[in-house]
């Protein structure tokens, strides 16, 4: 789990990790930052709120060929603060338990680009996440970049207000990724689970690394 304990707010790349039956010896390369796209005229306040991850692609895992393992959709939740960064709390499951992740994203260089505070006490380099395309009211196109023990990682995700999202979008993301290298088998689609509009204030069962695990039924 060493992915998910330096991105407690990306649940979706713990799941991946968790999950996939073969890790390529060779990582995919990071691309230059000069041919990733940046939301023109970012409004942090229109992006606040919640957001469902419908799919991910990364160079951190592969699927392997016959791999029949489910991938289940988080809720995360942007609370914007008037210093411009957001409370970003990641709803989901993790094996049989509903877990929570928070962190706090803060404006890095322009609008539509942020990085995560409090890195100093994890072997994380370097972290940059980035708003390629949305239209605050459907669809949000993600970059996530990190440097983990001199290792650079990266995914590119397709969020949706909605647990749904057309096909035409859908395939725009496909081709995004593909545009970065990354195929069928650094691509998975996540399947639906119920969430509550808001989780009941109960005692967490325990709390690691930040995230705190819940009693399964919170998340439908």
């Amino acid at each position: 789990m060493v992915l998910s304990l330096l991105c407690l707010s990306l649940i979706v790349l713990e799941a991946l990790h968790s999950q996939a039956q073969d890790i390529p010896p060779t990582r995919i390369p990071a691309p230059p930052l000069s041919k990733i796209p940046l939301q023109p005229d970012f409004q942090d306040d229109r992006f606040q709120g919640d957001w469902f991850t419908i799919g991910a692609a990364t160079n951190a895992v592969m699927k392997g060929k016959g791999n029949n393992s489910k991938y289940y959709m988080t809720r995360v939740n942007f609370e914007l603060n008037d210093d411009h960064s957001y409370n970003v709390s990641t709803t989901g499951l993790s094996g049989q338990k509903c877990a929570q992740w928070t962190s706090t994203l803060v404006p890095y260089i322009q609008p539509g680009q942020f990085t995560r505070l409090n890195m100093t006490n994890s072997d994380t380099e370097s972290y940059l996440w980035r708003v390629t395309a949305t239209d605050y009211k459907q669809f949000a196109m993600l970059y996530i970049e990190y440097k983990f023990k001199h290792r650079i990682y990266f995914q590119v995700k397709l969020n949706g207000r909605t647990q749904e999202l057309s096909s035409e979008l859908q395939e725009h993301f496909i081709k995004f990724a593909r545009s970065l290298g990354l195929d069928d088998e650094n691509t998975v689609y996540f399947e639906p689970i119920g969430f509550t509009s808001t989780l009941p204030p109960i005692l967490p069962v325990t709390s690691i690394q930040g995230a705190t695990w819940l009693p399964h039924q919170t998340c439908q």
